[in-house]
């Protein structure tokens, strides 16, 4: 189908103003002020209504193969897409890790036949696979993905000379997760001698804290700097860590890049007191003089892309009152957009912002082909969101699997109307219509 919005505020590249723009043929085909009706095109009345770039989420768990009790690639595609996400790129430690090219490949096919939206999936870095980094594809692959703190079998990367190796060899963009390993295990010892009936939840980003971020994503910074590696460093959660990045170079030329996710945007430790466990996640949501600086950091471009770490786990293995039993992630794809919309309306960032930090950014430091922007010949991955709508997080309107939110009872003061994937309309008004997600591809050399 081909459909003509008509008078809609467009939000790209900066600015936001009012046009009609043209889906034909997967793309957008024209953006102009008066585009003329034609026949067997679907006319659709933007007036009031803004319209974006799909959001591109860097930072995905969908729990598919092995976990799927928690979460799936169709389920979580599906939230995402109701939430206006038409892009994600996903984690490798599932069961089994996505550390063989293989393995990979397994996963991109069971997108290709459930994902709603459009996917990417990272291939998993260990101490043993470096031969199988070297093969990957780089305009078919988002990147390698290293735990450079606490992970689960052999994707902790803990040894220095592995470390050297993937990051001189690794062939495409690498992304991090930065934790001091050894720091956090010496903290957590001395946690369970302090509290030897239960670590208190509230305890989480003192055994996590800003010296073992910091640490770690210096010595990444070190190492990309010996041996010229493309890094990306996953979501910054420190005031420490904001000071190791960048704004003084367009993000294009930028060799190392970083991420922030919304919920270290959005809550504080203050917040252990009444969510406990269920805001815990690796790394640690620290204080609000680290919120701050992370506000800061991203509104001066030194922290480039805002994305989820979308991680759903059972509500049980959240409300697991043992410190050391309750898993660590929060699910969150499905609200991302509507709760920086929110922070749109409190005044912390503008609308403009959000969108290059969510759409643009995304697509720039990942060099997606044709996506992430609103511009003649892109892909049609569009987002129509009405500015009057309300949006209530409870048990009813949650879609993920896990089934729960650390956001229930929220009503959120936008409503996602219309999501285009590959300029097929997929969701109207709350109704979940065709289905056309793509693997991503990548302009690299």
């Amino acid at each position: 189908m081909s459909y003509l919005i008509k008078n809609v505020t467009v939000v790209n590249d900066g600015q936001s103003i009012i046009t009609d723009v043209l889906i034909e043929n997967q793309i957008i085909q024209r953006i102009d002020r008066n585009i003329s009706l034609k026949s067997n095109v679907i006319e659709i009345d933007g007036t009031g209504k803004i319209l974006m770039p799909g959001v591109i989420d860097d930072q995905v768990h969908f729990r598919e193969p092995g976990l799927t009790h928690k979460a799936d690639i169709q389920s979580e595609s599906r939230a995402a897409l109701f939430g206006g996400v038409t892009s994600f790129m996903e984690m490798p430690n599932v069961i089994p890790q996505t550390t063989t090219i293989e393995n990979l490949e397994e996963k991109m096919a069971i997108a290709a036949k459930n994902s709603a939206v459009n996917y990417s999936f990272f291939l998993g870095g260990t101490n043993t696979n470096v031969e199988e980094l070297k093969k990957i594809n780089p305009k078919t692959t988002c990147g390698v993905k290293i735990f450079m703190g606490s992970s689960t079998g052999d994707m902790l990367v803990d040894d220095t000379h592995v470390l050297n190796e993937i990051f001189r060899n690794v062939p495409t963009l690498l992304a991090t997760h930065c934790e001091c390993e050894t720091r956090v295990k010496e903290r957590l010892e001395y946690a369970k001698n302090q509290f030897p009936k239960g670590i208190p939840a509230e305890h989480h980003p003192i055994i996590r804290d800003e010296i073992a971020c910091y640490l770690s994503s210096s010595l990444a910074i070190d190492l990309a700097n010996k041996y010229g590696t493309r890094l990306h460093i996953l979501h910054i959660t420190s005031a420490a860590e904001t000071h190791l990045f960048q704004n003084n170079v367009p993000l294009a030329q930028k060799s190392i890049t970083s991420e922030v996710c919304v919920h270290h945007l959005h809550f504080t430790d203050a917040d252990y007191a009444s969510l406990k466990h269920q805001i815990k996640c690796n790394p640690a949501i620290k204080s609000q003089k680290d919120n701050d600086a992370l506000w800061e950091a991203l509104l001066d471009d030194r922290l480039d892309i805002i994305a989820t770490d979308h991680a759903p786990h059972t509500i049980a293995e959240k409300l697991d009152d043992n410190y050391l039993n309750c898993h660590a992630g929060l699910p969150l794809v499905q609200h991302t957009l509507l709760l920086m919309l929110q922070k749109v309306q409190e005044g912390r960032l503008t609308i403009e912002k959000m969108v290059e930090k969510m759409c643009h950014s995304p697509a720039i430091c990942f060099q997606i082909h044709n996506r992430g922007f609103i511009r003649e010949g892109y892909f049609a991955d569009l987002v129509l969101i009405d500015p009057n709508g309300k949006s209530p997080v409870n048990k009813d309107t949650i879609l993920y699997k896990c089934a729960w939110s650390p956001l229930e009872g929220t009503t959120f003061n936008h409503a996602i109307d219309k999501v285009w994937v590959n300029g097929t309309l997929s969701l109207s008004n709350n109704q979940e219509l065709e289905h056309n997600a793509q693997r991503l591809m990548f302009d690299r050399n």
